[in-house]
C-alpha cells in the first residue's frame, strides 16, 4: 500500500500514531476475513500494529456499543489476564479513518486450518476456557456503562422480527424458533460474554493461545452462551468430530472451565445456547444479502455469506431431532429429488459459463497476493454456487404456509414433514456449501449414503 504518495489511510494512521507519540506506519496491508470490521497490519517503531475499523459509518450506525467502549472493553479484559491485545488509541474524527483504533499486534495465527493442525489441540483448549473463564470474571463496575445486556425474551423477539423482515418463509429456521420460545431458561446472573468467542477470532503458536480478538459483539449474559457458540458445527471447520472449538471433547472444555471459574456448566442451558445462536448466525447470514442491497456494505463477501444460512439450517435441524423425532421410526432418506436436472443442451448454460470463468480465475491466483487472494477464493465459492444451483433441482428450501404453521404450533412428530425439510436441508447446502464438514455427517445419518 505504501508509495511515493501516501494513500488516505496512511495520512490518517500518521495522525492518529502522532497521538500517542508514534512514528508513521510502514508495509500497510488489509488482512484477510473480518465478517463486519476491516483490519490493517502496519509496522512502527519496529513494532507490529493492528488497525480495526468500520467499512463504513452507516455500517456500525446501530451497533449497541461504541469502539471506545469496545476498547475499554478490551483492556479491562486484559487487566484481568485475557491473552487481550493492547489497544493505543481510538480513532477521533480528525484522523479521517472512521471509527475504530489501533492496537499491537500479537503472535500467532488465527487461522483455524492451522490451529487445528497444530499439536497440543489440549493445551489451547484449556487455555481458552481459562481465558473465557478470565472474562466471564468481569463486573459491570470494570466496563463502559453502555455495555449492553442480554434479554433473553426480547433477543428471541428480535429474531423472529429479523425472521420476519427477511421473508418468514424458512421452515427450518421457523422451527428453530418456535423451540427457542418453547423452552427459553430462566435468566441467570449476567456475566460479560465476549458475544464472538470461537477458532477465527483466537491466536495460537506452537499449540499455545496468544490472543483474543474481535470484541464487538461483547455484552452482558449467559455464560452458556459463550461457552456454546464457539462449539457450534460452523466453528469447528474440518473437526466435526471434536465438539469443543474444534479441540476437544465438551467433557474436557467444560472441566478446564469449572476449574478456572468455580461454575459448574449445565448441559440443558447449554444445548438452548447452542440451538439460539445457531439459528441467530443463520439469520445472521441471511441479512447479508439485506446489507448489500442496501449498499452499506457492497463487498463480494457480504453476498456469499448469505447463502451460508442453509449451513446453519442444516445444522438446526440435526440439533432438534435429536429431541423432537428421537421416537419415530427411521428409514432412509431418497435423495433422488435433488439430483440434476439437465441431461443436454446445444448452448453453454448459464452454470458452464461460471464454471468457464472459474477456471480462467484459477490461471490468475498465484498473481494475487493477502486480501486480494482471500477475495478470489469468495469470487470462486460465489461462481461455484452459480454453477451448482443451475444443475441442480431443489426441494425448496422457501415455505412461508408451513413456516408459519411451524411458528405457531411446532411439529407434531409427522415424519413426513421431518422428511421434507431433510430434503430442503440437503439440497440446499449441496449448492450453497458441498463441502460443509456437517454435511457429510448429515448424508450418512440420513441416507446411509457414504
Amino acid at each position: 500500500m505504501s508509495g511515493d504518495v501516501p494513500n488516505p489511510i496512511e495520512l490518517g494512521l500518521a495522525r492518529a500514531l502522532a497521538r500517542v507519540g508514534l512514528s508513521a506506519s510502514t508495509g500497510l496491508t488489509r488482512l484477510t476475513g473480518g465478517a463486519t470490521m476491516e483490519s490493517w497490519r502496519f509496522a512502527t517503531g519496529g513494532e507490529d500494529l493492528i488497525l480495526r475499523r468500520a467499512p463504513s459509518l452507516a455500517f456500525i450506525a446501530n451497533r449497541p456499543m461504541s469502539h471506545a467502549s469496545e476498547a475499554a472493553v478490551i483492556e479491562a479484559a486484559r487487566a484481568a489476564g485475557v491473552t487481550a491485545p493492547e489497544v493505543l488509541t481510538v480513532l477521533q474524527e480528525s484522523d479521517g479513518l472512521g471509527s475504530g483504533f489501533i492496537m499491537r499486534a500479537l503472535p500467532g495465527t488465527s487461522n483455524p486450518k492451522d490451529i487445528l493442525a497444530m499439536d497440543g489441540a489440549d493445551t489451547i483448549l484449556r487455555e481458552a476456557a481459562r481465558d473465557l473463564a478470565r472474562i466471564h470474571s468481569l463486573s459491570r463496575e470494570d466496563l463502559p456503562a453502555d455495555a449492553p445486556v442480554m434479554d433473553y425474551r426480547a433477543a428471541i423477539a428480535d429474531l423472529r422480527q429479523q425472521f420476519e423482515e427477511a421473508g418468514g418463509d424458512r421452515p427450518i429456521i421457523a422451527l428453530g424458533l418456535k423451540w427457542m420460545e418453547d423452552n427459553c431458561p430462566d435468566e441467570c446472573a449476567p456475566v460479560l460474554n465476549h458475544g464472538d468467542y470461537r477458532m477465527g477470532n483466537i491466536l495460537a503458536k506452537d499449540g499455545h493461545l496468544t490472543g483474543v480478538l474481535d470484541w464487538e459483539l461483547a455484552h452482558f449474559g449467559d455464560p452458556h452462551e459463550d461457552l456454546a457458540f464457539g462449539c457450534m458445527a460452523v466453528w469447528r471447520f474440518a473437526r466435526y468430530d471434536r465438539p469443543a472449538l474444534g479441540l476437544g471433547s465438551l467433557d474436557d472444555y467444560f472441566a478446564a472451565y469449572e476449574a478456572e471459574s468455580g461454575r459448574t456448566v449445565d448441559r440443558e442451558r447449554f444445548r438452548y445456547w447452542l440451538i439460539h445462536r445457531t439459528v441467530w448466525w443463520a439469520l445472521g447470514c441471511l441479512k447479508c444479502a439485506k446489507t448489500w442491497r442496501e449498499g452499506s456494505d457492497r463487498s463480494l463477501e457480504r453476498v456469499v455469506i448469505s447463502r451460508r444460512t442453509s449451513e446453519q439450517e442444516l445444522d438446526l435441524l440435526m440439533l432438534l431431532e435429536e429431541e423432537i423425532w428421537q421416537e419415530l421410526p427411521r428409514k432412509p432418506l431418497d435423495t433422488s429429488l435433488i439430483q440434476r436436472k439437465f441431461s443436454t443442451l446445444s448452448e453453454a448454460r448459464f452454470g458452464e459459463i461460471a464454471t468457464a470463468v472459474l477456471d480462467w480465475l484459477a490461471t490468475i491466483k498465484d498473481d494475487m497476493q493477502a486480501h486480494d487472494r482471500f477475495q478470489h477464493a469468495v469470487a470462486c465459492n460465489a461462481l461455484g454456487i452459480i454453477a451448482r444451483e443451475s444443475e441442480a433441482y431443489l426441494v425448496s428450501p422457501w415455505n412461508r404456509s408451513l413456516s408459519d404453521a411451524l411458528l405457531k404450533y411446532g411439529l407434531h412428530d409427522d415424519p413426513e414433514i421431518l422428511d421434507d425439510l431433510r430434503l430442503m436441508a440437503l439440497g440446499k447446502v449441496m449448492v450453497d456449501s458441498p463441502k460443509y464438514p456437517a454435511l457429510a455427517v448429515a448424508r450418512k445419518k440420513w441416507t446411509g449414503e457414504d
